[in-house]
């Protein structure tokens, strides 16, 4: 716990960074944490306690057997591996100038002298036990990722609006007045103008070094002959508006060297950018920082735009066709080390619809994805927004954010249709909201920690919910399951609390009311893995069974008892109607989401 998997492995190996191991009292593993001060604040975290139950025994580094310092990034170094010490004896510098690669960290010592000469040093303040478990952090949870929301629109917005500023750049060339060639009239223009390029198709593989917008007017359509990328661009605020491009080559791994200025990178990420980033493309962006594409479209017969180490660029309004059969193209768009917006399109019939990696602080919104294998693809990209897509048909997974990234916000998507996961974000700290996932084998995915699953509406899926993350951090609230098969499903691992205070609607434990308890909250806990639970909305007499006094009594016994439902998930609030009827009107699955008043009618009725 407290740190992705991408900063774990960039950590210089004389880098040691404070842990603590902790002993739970109603889970069966040690839980590891980077930085005592990640697990103070987890220990802070609502329903903590029932998934873990109480800490029996602590230990954190201890730094007094070492001869520690500060590199100059502020993380500490050592001469040898730390020793282990029981957390309640040791001391601990609080608000000292160490880092880990999330912010603060506090350093542990078993002797007071070495922790006040440490403070001595740089800076801080010498704190007992007991003391820093009242300590304040600055922790960036799944909250701090929902109140950003509304800034990352307002920031890709901006870049938007500065994108937008690339068509206003002066026409110096026009391609049969001024050249016979595109090429031609790129290699004459000079840096910031326009190349107008007339109705017509052009039978050419253009090459772009230096700022520029190539503008279509008209029917525009460049042609590559079915021979490496259509159109490269190794310049700084390229423009690339209004046509379209045809005839690429269908090579989807790189050969060779890589256009633009290549920077130094790990051997590891150096393979994987030249080959995915190195195929052939409609339009390959490469080194290329601040671009647009906008209102082009692309039939590409590998991927459709590739931009590589190039930040602060826009896609927006384009249209990118791939081909039918998935295994035979790559990306439709694909951004490596490339933060950026890509907004208002709509990619079709491709092996990953949108793919990034390390392309932190992107925003993806407002697009149409139709019939690719994967819809979204997230790979070690952290701090970026997924809003307002609508996905419908992939042949493996709508959304999938995977290899341990932190702080993404999902928000306001519809995913429907898919043959496996709607949804299925990994790493951490992260906020899946507002979501409809709809008619695929399974709807979420719960595989993240310390994430918080919250207003979406779950339905008509095989399978609704299925957890699979071995550490229940998470916060599962406020969420609709109507007419799934199973509503949720568990593997290995501790009981899972999906309730803080209000929990979530499903479809079928509204017959279990009696009377509502305050707020609208069914009197009475529910399990959608226990095998009568799990059935209530789809056989007949489930409600009745239910009721029976033994069934009763175990179930409250469960409920409130840490360990008593190992690999299942309890809602101990569910409640009385559906926390989402904005996002059900109109849906066909309206009817099926019943009040405890009208399911109690339905099912007592002659």
């Amino acid at each position: 716990m407290g740190l992705a998997l991408a900063d774990e492995r960039a950590l210089e190996q004389e880098v040691e960074l404070p842990k603590a191991q902790v002993f739970y009292s109603q889970y069966e593993y040690v839980v590891g944490y980077y930085g005592v001060e990640t697990f103070v604040e987890a220990q802070r975290s609502p329903g903590h306690t029932q998934r873990f139950g109480y800490p029996l025994t602590v230990y954190v580094s201890d730094y007094s057997s070492t001869d520690i310092e500060l590199d100059e990034a502020g993380q500490p170094t050592v001469d040898r591996q730390p020793a282990w010490h029981d957390a309640e004896d040791a001391w601990y510098v609080y608000g000292s100038d160490a880092v880990a690669p999330g912010g603060e960290t506090v350093v542990p010592f078993s002797e007071r002298d070495d922790a006040e000469a440490f403070a001595d040093a740089h800076d801080g303040t010498v704190l007992t036990w007991e003391a820093l478990l009242e300590a304040e952090f600055e922790a960036d949870e799944a909250t701090a990722v929902r109140d950003r929301v509304d800034d990352q629109h307002r920031d890709a917005d901006q870049r938007v609006e500065a994108a937008a500023t690339l068509r206003d750049r002066p026409v110096s060339t026009v391609v049969g007045e001024d050249t016979d060639t595109v090429q031609a009239a790129i290699d004459e223009a000079p840096a910031n103008t326009t190349v107008l390029v007339p109705d017509g198709t052009y039978e050419e593989r253009l090459e772009i070094d230096r700022p520029l917008t190539l503008a279509g007017e008209g029917d525009v359509t460049i042609d590559g002959g079915g021979n490496g990328t259509v159109i490269t661009s190794t310049a700084e605020g390229t423009a690339i508006v209004d046509l379209e491009v045809v005839g690429s080559g269908s090579e989807r791994l790189g050969t060779g060297d890589l256009p633009g200025d290549d920077e130094a990178a790990g051997e590891w990420d150096e393979t994987f950018e030249g080959n995915y980033a190195g195929g052939d493309a409609g339009i390959g962006l490469h080194t290329a920082p601040g671009s647009m594409v906008e209102d082009v479209t692309v039939d590409s017969s590998a991927s459709g735009i590739i931009l590589r180490r190039s930040g602060d660029s826009v896609v927006r309004n384009v249209t990118v066709h791939s081909p039918e059969n998935p295994e035979d193209g790559h990306a439709g768009i694909l951004s490596f080390r490339s933060p950026l917006v890509v907004e208002g399109s709509t990619v079709s019939d491709g092996r990953d619809a949108i793919y990034t990696h390390r392309s932190h602080d992107s925003v993806v919104r407002d697009n149409r994805i139709e019939g690719n294998r994967l819809g979204i693809h997230l790979m070690h990209t952290s701090d970026t927004l997924l809003a307002d897509n609508r996905l419908s048909n992939q042949s493996n997974t709508g959304i999938f954010i995977m290899t341990g990234p932190e702080r993404n916000a999902v928000v306001d998507n519809e995913i429907r249709n898919v043959d496996d996961f709607a949804l299925f974000p990994s790493g951490s700290s992260s906020y899946v909201a507002g979501n409809v996932l709809a008619n695929s084998q399974v709807g979420l995915r719960v595989d993240a920690t310390d994430t918080l699953y919250e207003r979406n509406v779950i339905a008509d899926n095989e399978i609704g919910a299925q957890t699979r993350a071995m550490l229940p951090t998470n916060q599962v609230v406020a969420n609709d399951f109507v007419d799934n098969d199973v509503h949720a499903e568990a593997g290995t691992g501790p009981l899972r609390i999906w309730s803080d205070g209000t929990g979530n609607y499903w479809q079928g434990v509204t017959t279990l009311a009696g009377e509502r308890g305050p707020g609208g909250i069914v009197d009475r806990a529910y399990s959608p893995t226990a095998p009568v639970d799990q059935r209530l909305h789809r056989v007949d007499g489930t409600p009745t069974l239910s009721r029976a006094p033994g069934l009763e009594a175990l179930s409250g016994l469960q409920g409130t008892v840490p360990g008593m439902r190992t690999g299942s998930i309890v809602d101990l609030a569910p409640t009385c109607e559906p926390n989402n009827p904005e996002l059900l009107e109109g849906t066909e699955w309206e009817d099926r989401a019943w009040s405890c008043d009208r399911a109690t009618a339905l099912h007592d009725s002659p």
